[in-house]
């Protein structure tokens, strides 16, 4: 159960769901402050307070940082102090992220403030939601999260703009100084008080918002895959015996079932397969055709997995020190990103083996030699014509390059802060290089889909068929969607760009959908 309502999210100081996260994200959605945050922060934050007056030092309350924390900072000195961390801690590297990966990022911090463990006042997390509200997204560059201690240079990035320093997007998508656009919006920067400054940097927020995203756009991906599976089942002649919930029962992994009855679904009613090999008998299939469910159930599998601990993860409050219900103030390791790191790893292994069977089942309808009476690349007139020849191969470079995306970063430790840090995680790594695969995993998907789809209207123009429905369904929305047919030789990016648009963006799915009603 999702706080979305009326595209407000409104944030208590429980857990948030992955949908608040992409509402906000991607949807541009408002964030409200429930009462009872308010109240938890600010009772939160009199502990702060407290300690703060005392004479003993505090890590993060009157005390330097990493290995700086044998100081202890005089009261006079601490505003100073929070400010000095987010400035030093802003120097990130690179090309700037994407909007998306850093309002997630300021959203998911904003939920830890609010749950009160972190003693920041009420103020802060107010001036976070309204400068999200504004529209205006922090300036965050790609390099300088080691993934431990929070992901440390992105958010100080955005503290800063929540102090009315550095740069920003405003609402217009124009980079301008961002005292500037808060001044333009109404809003008061804030001045850090004890252990603020800390607090707003000190989360796998970015890793995480980018783990939420990445599922979302993964268990869409999946279920195209399992249709462009069939449709290449289909255009090749195969048998769809193999597709028996009975088979799958007695190998019991849940995604294994789901592809294998979404993959059936979208095959029911097809005149194509398994009745026209007489001029070409096979017992089975190739793998990359009857093994489709067991790799793209792994995947599935892998991805629920993935949903429980990014679930885990969005219910926890990740700050040191924290202030636990009892009012103690704590230090601890919760900062470190390994739980996020490995399975944004598992997830670039699994998007790197389907694109990689996708791939295979393209090859498959473009070689006249196991295509079972296709033409040539799929070319109107072979040797004058080359077909989709060239397709295959930017489709192989994405395979190629996934491959590479799929090295795990998590197994990378670099010591740092003069060896106080000296175990860490890179999940931003990570993420970074899972959402590459993610964009390259629907390129290749786009090209199975343009070859399945030449191949199967290249049947029914040799007077074979019918299709079943909900692939002639497919084949229509390819079309419809500028996804040119059979034909000599033309410009071919354009088709590609138009079918990478139609699977990224759900049109695929939506399409075969509307007659076989909701896959998995």
């Amino acid at each position: 159960m999702h706080n979305v309502v009326d595209d407000v999210v409104v944030v208590g100081k429980s857990d948030v769901a992955p949908a608040d996260v992409i509402a906000v994200a991607r949807g541009n959605a408002r964030i409200e402050l429930s009462a009872d945050a308010l109240a938890e922060m600010a009772g939160s934050r009199a502990r702060i307070d407290a300690l703060a007056a005392e004479p003993r030092p505090v890590y993060g309350v009157s005390t330097g940082f990493g290995a700086l924390a044998v100081r202890h900072i005089e009261r006079p000195l601490r505003a100073q102090l929070q400010r000095s961390l987010v400035r030093s801690h802003a120097a990130g590297m690179g090309p700037q992220v994407e909007r998306e990966v850093t309002r997630a990022l300021m959203f998911l911090r904003l939920k830890t403030l609010a749950s009160g463990r972190t003693g920041v006042r009420p103020v802060v997390a107010e001036t976070m939601a309204a400068i999200l509200n504004a529209d205006i997204t922090p300036v965050v560059r790609e390099y300088g999260s080691l993934g431990c201690s929070g992901d440390l240079a992105p958010l100080s990035h955005c503290a800063l703009t929540l102090m009315g320093e550095g740069l920003a997007y405003g609402a217009d998508g124009e980079v301008r100084p961002a005292g500037e656009l808060l001044t333009e919006a109404g809003i008061t920067p804030i001045e850090l008080a004890e252990k603020e400054g800390l607090a707003l940097i000190n989360g796998t927020d970015g890793m995480l918002g980018m783990l939420v995203m990445a599922i979302a756009d993964l268990g869409r991906l999946f279920t195209t895959a399992d249709i462009t599976a069939a449709m290449s089942l289909e255009a090749l002649l195969g048998t769809e015996k193999v597709l028996q919930p009975e088979l799958h029962a007695i190998r019991p992994h849940p995604g294994q079932a789901a592809s294998a009855a979404n993959m059936l679904k979208v095959l029911e009613g097809s005149g194509l397969t398994g009745h026209h090999q007489d001029d070409a008998p096979r017992v089975q299939d190739a793998y990359s055709i009857r093994c489709a469910p067991q790799v793209a159930g792994a995947g599935r599998d892998t991805l629920s997995h993935a949903m429980l601990v990014a679930d885990r993860e969005l219910a926890a409050a990740v700050d040191n020190p924290v202030v636990l219900p009892d009012g103690r103030v704590e230090s601890n390791g919760n900062f470190h990103g390994a739980p996020v790191a490995y399975v944004l790893d598992f997830l670039a292994i699994a998007a790197a083996d389907l694109g990689s069977i996708a791939e295979r089942r393209t090859d498959r309808l473009l070689d006249k030699s196991r295509s079972h009476g296709l033409p040539a690349f799929l070319a109107d007139d072979p040797g004058l014509d080359s077909g989709l020849m060239i397709a295959q191969y930017t489709q192989a470079a994405l395979v190629s390059e996934n491959k590479r995306l799929a090295v795990p970063a998590s197994v990378d430790s670099i010591p740092s802060s003069a060896m106080q840090e000296d175990h860490v995680s890179m999940g931003w790594s990570a993420a970074r290089k899972l959402r590459q695969a993610v964009d390259n995993l629907a390129r290749i998907l786009a090209v199975e889909l343009t070859a399945s789809a030449r191949a199967l209207e290249i049947r029914l123009n040799a007077g074979n068929g019918p299709l079943a429905p909900a692939t002639a369904a497919a084949l229509a929305g390819a079309r419809a969607a500028g996804v040119v047919g059979p034909g000599t030789d033309r410009f071919l990016a354009p088709d590609l760009e138009a079918a990478e648009a139609f699977v990224a963006g759900g049109g695929l799915v939506a399409a075969v959908e509307s007659v076989t009603g909701a896959l998995v």
